[in-house]
C-alpha cells in the first residue's frame, strides 16, 4: 500500500500539522491534544493501532498522530505521521465525518500479508466533527478471545463511543502527576454506575490481595472493600475515584502496600454507566521516593551545620582581629574571614535546594554587594555589574568558582581601585554548556607592568583553585583605557539541569 507523504524534512507534530493542513480553532486543536495525550489506553484496551486523521482544506485527509498497542502487534511498522489518506480507506472517514457516527467496515483490508479489522471514529467536539479516528486491528494472530480480552475490548467500545458523541477526552480532568498512569496492563476493574466491581483482571486482584483484600471483587462494591483497609487519614478524593465519578488518581497505602487507583468514568448521553479503575503495585516506587527524599533531606542538612560551622570559625576570626594589635595581623584575619564567609554562602544556598546545584547568579550578586560595602567602608564608591548569566553551577565547582570570583572582584576594589572617589567593576560571563569564560575588569590603576599578576597569597589562591578544580586558566592584563582585566576560562562539571543558563 503506498502512503503518500504530506512534506519531508520536517519535524511532524500534531500543532504543526494542523496549522498546515486544517483549519481548527484553538480550542478544537486542545481537543485533539487531550485525545492523544491518553488515547495509549484506548489503543491497548482495543488492541488497536489508533491513527487520527485531520480534514484538510482541499477535502482530503492527513494523518496528524498515531499510537500503537503494547498489547497486541501493531499494523503500521512504519510511521504514518504527516501522510495523506489511502484511496480505500477514505471514503470510511467521509462517511464517519458527515454522520457523526461510527462506521465499520465489512471486510476486512488486507496489508501485505495480514488482514486488518477497520472502524472510522468521527471525534466529536460541541456536535461537531473534527476529525476522525481510525482504529485498525491486525487480524494475523486472531483466536479465541480470553475473558480479559473481552473485558478490554467492551471498555474500548465504549470509551471510543464516547469519543463519537463528544464526552470523551474529559476537558476537566486533571493534568501533572494525577493524570496519565497506571496504564491498562498494570490492572483493571470494570465498575457499573454503583461502583460494584464487573470484572477485574488478575493483576488488578494481586494488587488488592496485597492490600489486603481477600477474595473476589466481583460483585462487591469497590469503595466498601477499600474503607475496610483504610483510615481515616486517606485522600478526599478516594471515594470519587473508587466509585468511578471522576478522571482522577489517587494512592492508597497500607501497611507498606502502595496502589496507585486511576478512574476513567464512562458515560452515555451525559449518564454515568460505569467506569474503568486502572490500578498498579507502586510500593517500591514509593519506597525509593521516600528514600530519596530522605536523602536529600539529610544532605540539605548537612549542608546547613557546615553553614554554621563555618560562620563559627568566621565569627571567631573576627574576635581575634578585634584583639589584634597588628594591622598586617587584622588585614589577615579579614581575608581569612572573608574567604570562610563565601565559602559558608555556598553551603548555604545548598542547603535550600533539592539537588546539588546553585543558582550561581544570585550567589554571586550577594558578593558584589559586598564587595561594594567594603569600598564604602574605605569611603570610595564602587558600581559592580554583572553582564551575562552562570546558569546552574554543581556544589563541586560552585566553592570553588564562588572564590576565586569573589577575590578578584575584591582585588579590583581594594587595590585596583584604591584612593579613588569612585569606579565600576564589570564581570561579563559567557556560558556554553561545561565551557564557561569569565572576564573581570575595573577602571582602577591597572598592574604593574613589572609587576605582573602579584605574588599574593589571594593570587595564589586562585591560580591554584582555576589550575586544580576548575581545570582552566587564568591571564590578568591591562584593560585598554586604564585597569586591570582579569579572564577566566574554565571546564565545569556539568548535568542536564546544570546546562541550561537562565
Amino acid at each position: 500500500m503506498r502512503w503518500e507523504r504530506a512534506y519531508a524534512g520536517r519535524v511532524s507534530t500534531l500543532s504543526n500539522l494542523a496549522e498546515r493542513h486544517g483549519s481548527l480553532e484553538p480550542a478544537d486543536l486542545e481537543w485533539l491534544h487531550l485525545l492523544v495525550g491518553d488515547w495509549q489506553m484506548l489503543s491497548d484496551l482495543a488492541f488497536a493501532d489508533l491513527v487520527l486523521w485531520l480534514p484538510t482544506v482541499d477535502g482530503d485527509f492527513v494523518a496528524v498522530a498515531q499510537v500503537r498497542p503494547s498489547t497486541a502487534a501493531t499494523v503500521h511498522y512504519d510511521d504514518v505521521v504527516g501522510s495523506h489518506v489511502p484511496q480505500g480507506q477514505r471514503a470510511q472517514l467521509v462517511a464517519a465525518l458527515e454522520s457523526l457516527r461510527i462506521q465499520r467496515s465489512r471486510e476486512p483490508r488486507w496489508f501485505g500479508d495480514y488482514a486488518v479489522r477497520e472502524e472510522a471514529v468521527p471525534v466529536v467536539r460541541k456536535d461537531r466533527a473534527i476529525a476522525v479516528l481510525a482504529r485498525q486491528t491486525n487480524l494475523g494472530g486472531t483466536r479465541t478471545p480470553s475473558r480479559l480480552e473481552l473485558n478490554y475490548v467492551e471498555a474500548a467500545d465504549e470509551l471510543l463511543g464516547m469519543v463519537a458523541r463528544g464526552e470523551f477526552p474529559t476537558a476537566d480532568s486533571p493534568s501533572g502527576r494525577q493524570r496519565g498512569a497506571p496504564r491498562v496492563g498494570d490492572g483493571l476493574i470494570r465498575l457499573n454506575a454503583e461502583g460494584e466491581v464487573l470484572y477485574a483482571s488478575p493483576n488488578a486482584l494481586s494488587g488488592f490481595h496485597r492490600l489486603g483484600a481477600m477474595g473476589d471483587l466481583v460483585g462487591r462494591s469497590l469503595i466498601e472493600v477499600v474503607t475496610e483497609l483504610v483510615d481515616e487519614s486517606v485522600d478526599e478524593s478516594l471515594p470519587l475515584v473508587l466509585l468511578g465519578k471522576a478522571a482522577w488518581r489517587v494512592d492508597v497505602e497500607m501497611h507498606g502496600v502502595a496502589l496507585a487507583l486511576r478512574a476513567v468514568p464512562l458515560t452515555e448521553e451525559g449518564q454515568r454507566t460505569g467506569a474503568v479503575v486502572l490500578c498498579r503495585d507502586v510500593s517500591e516506587v514509593r519506597r525509593r521516593e521516600r528514600e530519596l527524599i530522605t536523602k536529600d533531606a539529610t544532605i540539605r542538612e548537612i549542608h546547613h551545620r557546615v553553614k554554621n560551622n563555618l560562620q563559627t570559625v568566621a565569627a571567631l576570626l573576627r574576635l581575634q582581629s578585634r584583639r589584634t594589635t597588628s594591622s598586617e595581623a587584622r588585614a589577615a584575619l579579614a581575608e581569612a574571614e572573608r574567604r570562610v564567609a563565601t565559602i559558608a554562602l555556598v553551603h548555604e544556598t545548598l542547603s535550600q535546594t533539592l539537588d546539588e546545584t546553585v543558582e550561581f547568579d544570585d550567589l554571586i550578586g550577594r558578593s558584589l554587594r559586598l564587595a561594594a560595602d567594603v569600598a564604602t567602608q574605605a569611603g570610595g564608591h564602587v558600581s559592580t555589574r554583572l553582564d551575562g548569566s552562570f546558569g546552574l553551577v554543581l556544589a563541586e565547582d560552585a566553592t570553588a568558582l564562588a572564590l576565586v570570583l569573589t577575590e578578584l572582584v575584591t582585588n579590583a576594589v581594594e587595590h585596583g581601585l584604591a584612593g579613588q572617589a569612585s569606579g565600576t567593576v564589570l564581570i561579563e560571563v559567557q556560558r556554553s554548556g561545561e565551557h564557561l569564560r569569565v572576564v573581570v575588569s575595573d577602571d582602577g590603576v591597572g598592574v604593574p607592568e613589572d609587576h605582573g599578576a602579584g605574588t599574593g597569597l589571594g593570587t595564589q589562591i586562585v591560580a591554584t583553585l582555576v589550575r586544580n578544580e576548575l581545570r582552566g586558566t587564568i591571564d590578568w592584563n591591562q584593560r585598554p583605557g586604564g585597569g586591570t582585566r582579569v579572564d577566566l576560562q574554565c571546564r565545569l562539571r556539568v548535568n542536564r539541569d546544570a546546562a541550561t543558563v537562565a
